[in-house]
């Protein structure tokens, strides 16, 4: 759920420090060139060019990345884009806490209990007592921002990880070839906290029933999805449906404006960087979210409407 995800991703960066502990550590991406892996897209039209390789988040730590056929693609590639990553410092994160309080927590002396659905809430507190022994453990936070800490902590520890980097093993492997790199903003501090300033209650608590039904149900369909990533199965990864409740999050979002608008940015972005290096000439391999690639309207199916040829993997 590329919306959700995204959402989840930037929150987590800023609570994190919000919430005093220290900013994570990337975990590892094995690389390796063994054989074929994740399979990539082949967009043309014309003499250029771009390669798009599909990431995931999150994935089994210590999975391997066969890299075989990136590899080959960079030998004859002019540049390969990657998303900036998304950073926030500590002093941006203090002057939040004092300007955008309200965007980041619960006020007026309440906590999460007073302002989430009480079945939400039990559903909440039941996943929380699974993962840590404190009870009032991430009470401060408004909804979605404790259930993103709620998922991680179930991502923990079923070895799962948001942190393994593609972008950064893309960065390694287009330096081995000598290939020059792009970054690619996507989204920015700012962007997620106006998102999250115009996001209804009711969108946040649906989209909070399907944080919960991924940390209840659904850790086994993530493992096996990620595993299909690994090995290029596609068609497979197409095969493993989000619950009902994600496509519900989802769908409130898109109904929505400040989340919709940072979505479609993220699209428009990602589909403006490919059309301007295809108009360059060349050959240009490109690392952005699977998800955003394989979803109805995504980018894939953008480009096949601007005439773009698109090769499955």
């Amino acid at each position: 759920m590329i919306s959700a995800s995204l959402l989840a991703v930037c929150l987590l960066s800023i609570a994190c420090r919000a919430d005093q502990v220290p900013p994570p550590v990337m975990d590892e991406l094995v690389v390796t060139g063994e054989r074929t892996g994740p399979g990539m897209w082949r967009v043309h039209r014309g003499a250029a060019q771009v390669w798009i390789l599909g990431s995931m988040s999150p994935l089994p730590k210590g999975i391997t990345w066969r890299s075989k056929q990136v590899e080959q693609v960079l030998e004859g590639t002019n540049q390969v884009l990657v998303q900036k990553p998304f950073e926030i410092g500590i002093a941006r994160i203090l002057w939040l806490l004092i300007t955008e309080r309200s965007v980041l927590m619960v006020t007026g002396g309440k906590r999460l209990k007073d302002v989430l659905p009480a079945d939400l809430h039990a559903r909440f507190a039941a996943q929380r007592a699974k993962y840590t022994s404190d009870p009032n453990k991430w009470e401060r936070f408004r909804p979605l921002i404790a259930a993103a800490f709620l998922q991680q902590a179930a991502f923990h520890q079923v070895g799962l990880s948001t942190r393994l980097d593609l972008g950064a093993a893309m960065r390694t492997l287009a330096k081995k070839h000598r290939v020059r790199v792009e970054e690619i903003k996507i989204a920015g501090v700012s962007d997620v906290m106006e998102a999250l300033k115009t996001l209804p209650a009711a969108t946040e608590n649906v989209c909070v029933a399907a944080s919960l039904v991924t940390v209840e149900s659904d850790l086994p369909r993530l493992v096996d999805r990620a595993q299909a990533w690994a090995s290029g199965n596609v068609e497979r990864i197409e095969k493993l449906r989000e619950p009902a409740e994600v496509d519900a999050c989802r769908a409130a979002l898109d109904a929505g404006v400040g989340a919709a608008d940072l979505i479609a940015r993220m699209r428009r972005t990602w589909l403006d960087a490919i059309e301007t290096h295809s108009q360059n000439g060349g050959v240009t391999v490109a690392v952005m979210n699977i998800d955003m690639l394989l979803e109805p309207g995504g980018v894939l199916d953008q480009l096949r409407a601007k005439g773009y040829e698109v090769e499955a993997p």
